[in-house]
């Protein structure tokens, strides 16, 4: 069993990794889907509960607007990014949130909105 929690492992973890993790308290759906998609694909479902009950309590879930769903498809023609780049990218937009990534396909939307390469 593990000593220390997820939260306090974050904690630990230099300031410029630490970001990639945890934004304000905050914590997009599609995030925490895809942790899971990982985590139970690869028969980790004990680490997913550990990081539900440490996290979850502590962060505001958010989600895309329902409206902006609608442009998901026209954005794409605009800005060639994947479903899931597009999605944290109209959250970000809609919260008025920054990006902090190091995925190098925000470079197409860096004039849209603030994003923060690592």
């Amino acid at each position: 069993m593990r000593e220390q929690n997820i939260t306090s492992q974050l904690e630990e973890l230099p300031e410029d990794l630490k970001y990639q993790y945890i934004l304000r308290d905050t914590a997009i759906d599609f995030s925490l889907h895809s942790i899971g998609v990982i985590l139970f694909r690869n028969n980790k479902d004990t680490i997913f509960l550990e990081f539900t009950k440490d996290v979850i309590p502590k962060v505001e879930i958010i989600t895309l607007q329902k409206s902006l769903y609608e442009d998901l498809a026209q954005d794409k023609k605009t800005f060639g990014l994947d479903f899931d780049d597009l999605y944290q990218y109209k959250i970000a937009k809609q919260r008025d949130l920054k990006i902090v990534t190091m995925d190098k396909d925000f470079e197409k939307v860096k004039k849209e909105i603030e994003i923060i390469f690592l």
